[in-house]
């Protein structure tokens, strides 16, 4: 079982990542390089520091306001077996789970028996938002994501429903 993810940072309070206030994860390594990415320092596989997932569980736990976490990046579901256990931990502690990820719902869907964890970081999300950052979509007014063509999902719903019910 996988103890570690590899962070490029914490933001232990943040009411811009998300509903309500919520701690970020944001995860080292991305696969998309999306031009205009306001990360860009998470891309590389071989940046950030590891830590431990029991750590972050402890962080929340000192925080009594947080309505849930956020996982950002980087990608997610590039560690997806690690975001997934610490998923796992924060929804038994009754908080949400928001997933920030630059593939697409359907994209995922289609692997999530072939790539490790994604099956289980996809249904532990409650809310995700899809789809790579594209600059000429950029727009500072859109909540919760940066560019226009991103999607903000309803997992329990969709699931349930068999088709995506986007929420922003």
């Amino acid at each position: 079982m996988k103890t570690y993810i590899k962070v490029a940072g914490i933001v232990e309070e943040s009411i811009v990542d998300g509903p309500g206030i919520r701690l970020v994860v944001f995860g080292q390594g991305c696969r998309h390089h999306c031009p205009g990415c306001h990360n860009p320092e998470s891309h590389s596989l071989e940046g950030g520091k590891f830590m431990k997932i029991d750590d972050i569980i402890n962080l929340i736990n000192e925080n009594p306001l947080l309505d849930g976490i956020t996982l950002s990046g980087g990608d997610p579901f590039e560690q997806a077996e690690s975001f997934a256990i610490l998923a796992k931990k924060v929804k038994k502690l009754g908080l949400n789970v928001m997933t920030y990820t630059g593939y697409i719902y359907e994209e995922i869907l289609e692997k999530l028996d072939l790539v490790p964890g994604w099956r289980d970081l996809f249904y532990t999300t409650d809310i995700l938002v899809d789809g790579r950052f594209e600059l000429d979509k950029k727009s500072l007014m859109l909540k919760f994501k940066g560019s226009s063509n991103q999607r903000i999902i309803n997992m329990k719903e969709s699931l349930e429903k068999g088709k995506i019910i986007v929420i922003g």
